[in-house]
């Protein structure tokens, strides 16, 4: 007798999945029964990820290109999910940029394409997942945010920024929803072994893709009754400065 998975039946859209944590989430999700939706900027990354993680996981996902700093890219995905998949029960934002430069030095393009991306386009795929979950009696969204928003750091002027208030928004909507049947948690991890940001990619001492994919996992399949609000996420044991 087949064994069930725990998110059989389920579907799900994680945006920013051609690679890094967005991949990792993705690949869980699919090896425990969800069907998946993931999105990126680039159409040949979204098709190689779509083929690659069909090979590994045998599972149902589809890619649609979309920047979720565009709203009718955004809307276009969702409808796109409507039609293959019929629903929607689960969103994880992961999509995120960092521009890094002290603020006289930063561009203005590159302080909006930063806010745009990490807080801007949050809003839009979480809008757009709230018009769904109602067919649905409820869902879940999971932000991946990151400890940047609340440890502000020389440099980091337009990512703190984004992911303050990405940490500022997730809490009120937590507020707005949870009466609607639909949960919301953030996750804040620090440095991960991505090809993400500045640092050597694989680091041992780092934080892996596939850590935070366990714990969106766990937060999925807590009680309905028991909300995680925020999780903050640390190397056990970070690379000491020299």
């Amino acid at each position: 007798m087949d064994t069930v998975k725990p998110f059989q039946n389920k579907v799900a859209v994680v945006t920013g999945a051609t690679r890094g944590i967005g991949r990792a989430i993705a690949r869980m999700l699919l090896l425990e029964g969800a069907s998946v939706t993931i999105c990126g900027r680039q159409p040949e990354s979204v098709a190689r990820a779509v083929r690659e993680l069909e090979a590994e996981t045998a599972g149902k996902v589809k890619g649609k290109h979309a920047d979720v700093r565009n709203y009718e890219q955004v809307r276009a995905m969702f409808e796109f999910v409507d039609r293959e998949f019929g629903g929607l029960d689960f969103l994880v934002n992961n999509a995120g940029v960092g521009k890094f430069a002290k603020p006289s030095e930063l561009s203005v393009e590159d302080w909006h394409t930063t806010l745009d991306t990490n807080l801007t386009g949050v809003f839009y795929c979480s809008r757009e997942s709230l018009f769904r979950f109602g067919n649905r009696n409820g869902g879940y969204i999971v932000n991946i945010s990151s400890l940047a928003g609340k440890n502000a750091f020389a440099g980091g002027a337009a990512y703190n920024a984004s992911k303050f208030g990405l940490n500022g928004f997730s809490e009120a909507l937590m507020l707005d929803a949870r009466y609607d049947g639909v949960r919301v948690s953030t996750i804040m991890p620090g440095s991960v072994a991505t090809e993400f940001g500045v640092g050597k990619v694989g680091s041992d001492w780092k934080i892996w893709p596939e850590d935070v994919a366990q714990i969106v996992r766990a937060l999925l399949e807590m009680p309905e009754r028991t909300l995680i609000s925020r999780v903050e996420v640390r190397p056990t044991r970070p690379n000491r400065s020299t």
